[in-house]
């Protein structure tokens, strides 16, 4: 009997370069985003999707927060059209960032997912800036 990851055969090597590569347009994980914040230079403002009060509780330091549904035009009219937004919330469970992904690219701003969120943050041994704390 034919188990169910061998129900249908795997792409071809080209396809699946194709296809693993093209994920980086969308989403780059959190040891990647430490990695440029910690540059100095990231070259992308991070967005926290979440409510004021969990972000509050504990964010990604540098961090900007407004939630998904705060992110209209005359509110990012501030930032250049150019500039590329990172986008997390709680973590797989949550899709808070893919909605903030979803409005800023409505809006014509670059944008990635930071995939894992606080969750993914958190696994990678990252700590968390709170509210009252410098970012």
């Amino acid at each position: 009997m034919q188990n169910a990851v061998r129900q249908y055969p795997a792409a071809p090597s080209e396809r699946a370069i194709q296809h693993f590569e093209s994920l980086f347009a969308f989403e780059t994980d959190c040891f990647d985003t430490h990695a440029a914040l910690e540059s100095g230079d990231p070259g992308f403002v991070l967005l926290d999707a979440r409510s004021p009060e969990l972000f509050a509780e504990g964010h990604v330091a540098g961090a900007i927060n407004i939630p998904h549904g705060k992110i209209i035009g005359s509110r990012m009219s501030t930032y250049a059209p150019t500039t590329l937004f990172v986008t997390y919330c709680a973590g797989p469970h949550c899709n808070g960032a893919a909605r903030a992904a979803t409005r800023l690219a409505r809006l014509g701003f670059p944008v990635k997912l930071m995939a894992g969120g606080i969750t993914g943050w958190l696994d990678e041994g990252f700590t968390l800036a709170r509210d009252g704390e410098a970012d």
